[in-house]
């Protein structure tokens, strides 16, 4: 059995894999979860939901470059809303230690963001949000900035023990290097429509049933990133 690491700010570290795979495989798979795991209850009527976010990066490329690298220490900031809902967003910060992942987030205001987004960062060094604050400084000091908007639809199956979520993530679309994250008509343009991206996360270990389900023949794995496939088109 794995162990849980509590390694960055008391935040609980997570085991992650993500597979990438074609659209008759996700079928195969999907029709077999649905009699073990549970859908998610926060999806809409079509058990799915609209994930955008706009990705954090630099000049240098430098969140593009170590994810492509595969470096064990690496941190992703963006900042994520769900079905256009703009009274409801996150800024995340997503860290990578020893092959664990971790995720820390605060509640964020659209006019913060649009802040954010036309450089107005003084505001963040004092924050209360620490979370703000350390974004301010990734900012201050590496030039970070809102780079990229990524949608894409998720459907999400949960498993209580080890709490278990395997999500399928399709119709992955780019704005190249729009940032304009609130605006509901943004031109979005599709990246691969065959692909969907399998993530399965878990705690200190994945339960026997849901790893003999997951065993399809031909599936590629991977560290694949939405990020990293938008940005494979601009």
């Amino acid at each position: 059995m794995k162990k849980i690491s509590l390694g960055i700010d008391g935040v609980k570290g997570r085991n992650e894999l993500k597979h990438e795979m074609t659209k008759i495989d996700c079928y195969l798979l999907r029709n077999k979860l649905k009699y073990v795991m549970d859908n998610d209850p926060y999806t809409n009527k079509d058990g799915k939901y609209l994930i955008r976010s706009v990705y954090f990066d630099n000049f240098d490329n430098k969140v593009l470059t170590q994810k492509k690298e595969g470096f064990y220490e690496r941190d992703k900031f963006r900042v994520r809303l769900y079905d256009f809902n703009t009274e409801y967003i996150n800024l995340e910060k997503k860290s990578k230690r020893n092959n664990l992942t971790y995720k820390q987030k605060c509640r964020i205001s659209a006019d913060e963001y649009e802040k954010i987004r036309a450089g107005n960062i003084a505001w963040m060094e004092t924050d209360p949000r620490l979370l703000m604050q350390e974004l301010y400084f990734q900012m201050h000091l590496f030039q970070l900035k809102p780079v990229t908007v990524v949608d894409y639809e998720r459907e999400v199956f949960i498993y209580d023990p080890g709490n278990v979520r395997v999500t399928f993530d399709s119709s992955i679309r780019t704005s190249f290097r729009n940032n304009d994250v609130l605006n509901r008509d943004l031109s979005m343009v599709e990246t691969n429509p065959d692909i969907v991206v399998l993530e399965v996360k878990y705690d200190g270990f994945l339960p026997d049933i849901i790893k003999h389900l997951l065993q399809l023949r031909d599936r590629q794995k991977g560290t694949y990133s939405k990020y990293q496939i938008s940005r494979m088109y601009g």
